[in-house]
């Protein structure tokens, strides 16, 4: 039945996406404007389909509003896997455990995903990288970039005591028609602008010891599409 399953992801890998244009004009290079989310582990576990920045325009069982999505990795030495698949739009999450290394999920068009799993071996468990896709959706001609990803400070971090803080970020888009990002920063839970159309991924604010910030990334593209990177925060000691 495996060989089967794999013919079919095959045929589905050939027909089914396509990888965004700047994997094209960048030798393949994935996410040319900063590291995948949670790249640069140690894991066995390669994610392989669907691909890290990548538009997906065909599925099985197609309906107005839900397609079957086949998701591949590559392991051949570990006992299970669990697969996180979530909705960057609602929220939702779908967790799936299986022994294979290709599994159909059902998953709503016209949305932006993100992935990732989780292999065990014994007692061993590693997390593979996190990559993002856009499930394509009928009559959608433009799609809004990918939620800009946090890099520094991290979520919760706790930074020495200083006067300077570099915001970091890292964005992407299927459609590479990003044209900036509006920076929102403060010490109140839902923080203000303090910078519009940026096109640096990364921005020096001053800051005080003793105090805790928000802050979160609006990323905008040529045809006003927006994503919400969502609040994160640190404190300066």
């Amino acid at each position: 039945m495996r060989p089967i399953l794999y013919i079919f992801c095959l045929v589905f890998l050939v027909f089914g996406c396509s990888r965004s244009s700047s994997d094209d004009n960048n030798g393949g290079e994935e996410n040319p404007t900063g590291e995948n989310p949670g790249s640069g582990t140690d894991s066995s576990v390669e994610l392989f389909f669907p691909q890290e920045s990548s538009l997906c325009n065909l599925g099985t069982n197609v309906t107005p509003t839900e397609s079957t999505v086949f998701f591949e990795w590559k392991d051949n030495d570990s006992d299970n896997y669990k697969i996180v698949v979530e909705n960057l739009s609602t929220g939702n999450i779908i967790v799936q455990e299986t022994a294979e290394d290709i599994i159909p999920i059902v998953i709503q068009r016209a949305a932006p995903f993100k992935w990732y799993v989780e292999s065990t071996k014994g007692s061993k468990t590693e997390k593979s990288d996190t990559w993002q896709f856009y499930n394509a959706g009928p009559g959608v001609q433009s799609y809004a970039p990918f939620p800009a990803v946090i890099v520094a400070p991290e979520m919760a971090q706790s930074i020495a005591t200083t006067n300077r803080v570099v915001l970091q970020w890292t964005g992407s888009d299927v459609d590479d028609d990003i044209v900036g990002y509006d920076v929102y920063f403060g010490t109140e839970a839902i923080p203000g602008v303090v910078a519009s159309d940026l096109n640096a991924n990364e921005l020096t604010v001053d800051v005080s010891s003793n105090t805790i910030y928000y802050w979160k990334i609006i990323t905008k593209d040529s045809l006003g599409n927006t994503s919400d990177s969502g609040i994160s925060q640190f404190r300066v000691q």
